[in-house]
């Protein structure tokens, strides 16, 4: 288990002990105490996904001769991947989350005051990676960013150095949601698809494409990272919508008619929508 998840296992267990301990003060082992553990219960998820604090772990960097990300990322970004959020881009190991943290931002920062800033530097996940005990191998460009002015090479001769991390929204100067057409696909009949400057704190669950024949939403299968994909479509205009976990809880959000009847392999269509 990664520090994130010790620490939400510590919260939940520190909010059970003071809930039940308020509980059982004020109510008694009554039906009122029940119902006050199940409201407990419910709250703890969306105390532990918000991650506003900061997480003790470890971090590195990836070889790129020119310091950018990565175009064959394990997200299945391609060049976005490369070049997003002016290439401070890592690749992640728990948080990776089989495909649904691809797309998180963090602040990450070093601690050793000597060499690096207060700040540190903001990232978006594009690549799933395992280092020494780290959870996240950055770009040169993201690692370097972390030291102060005259400290880089300094930094980078560490190798691994500790950090400490949070989630934060990512921002991409207000571009609005894109859905890429991934280079995958087969018109007419199969279609895989990613989500591009996806802004905010939330992730992305699962797809849903409306099917015309049948009348229903079906499910497409997560094929890796944050692609998805389904076979035997049945042309016509493309109807989606996401299910999306953000702090608050869960929800849909649709999407219809974003990507054309006649659409193509490689195309990025853009969207009036964001996932927040």
């Amino acid at each position: 288990m990664g520090n994130s998840g010790i620490f939400a296992s510590h919260l939940t267990f520190t909010a059970s002990l003071l809930s039940l301990t308020f509980c059982s003060k004020n109510m008694g082992f009554s039906l009122k105490f029940r119902y006050c553990l199940v409201a407990v219960m419910l709250l703890l998820p969306a105390l532990s996904y918000s991650q506003d604090y900061f997480v003790k772990s470890r971090a590195t960097y990836y070889g790129s001769p020119d310091c950018l990300g990565t175009p064959s990322g394990a997200c299945g970004y391609g060049e976005y991947g490369r070049t997003v959020n002016d290439a401070n881009v890592a690749g992640a190991s728990s948080l990776y989350k089989n495909g649904t943290g691809c797309g998180a931002c963090y602040q990450v920062r070093c601690t050793n005051p000597q060499i690096c800033t207060d700040n540190g530097v903001n990232i978006v996940v594009t690549d799933y990676g395992e280092g020494d005990h780290t959870d996240f191998i950055l770009s040169p460009r993201a690692y370097a960013r972390m030291a102060q002015s005259d400290s880089a090479a300094h930094l980078f001769s560490y190798g691994v150095v500790d950090v400490e991390y949070q989630r934060i929204p990512c921002q991409f100067g207000g571009r609005q949601l894109q859905l890429k057409v991934h280079e995958s696909s087969r018109y007419p009949d199969y279609l895989a698809i990613i989500v591009l400057y996806h802004a905010g704190k939330s992730e992305i669950l699962s797809v849903e494409i409306w099917q015309k024949d049948t009348k229903e939403w079906t499910e497409m299968r997560r094929a890796y990272g944050a692609v998805f994909d389904i076979a035997n479509l049945q042309g016509g205009p493309i109807y989606l919508r996401f299910q999306i976990r953000y702090s608050a809880g869960l929800r849909w959000v649709q999407a219809p008619n974003v990507i054309p009847s006649e659409w193509k392999a490689g195309v990025a269509y853009e969207t009036d929508i964001q996932l927040y």
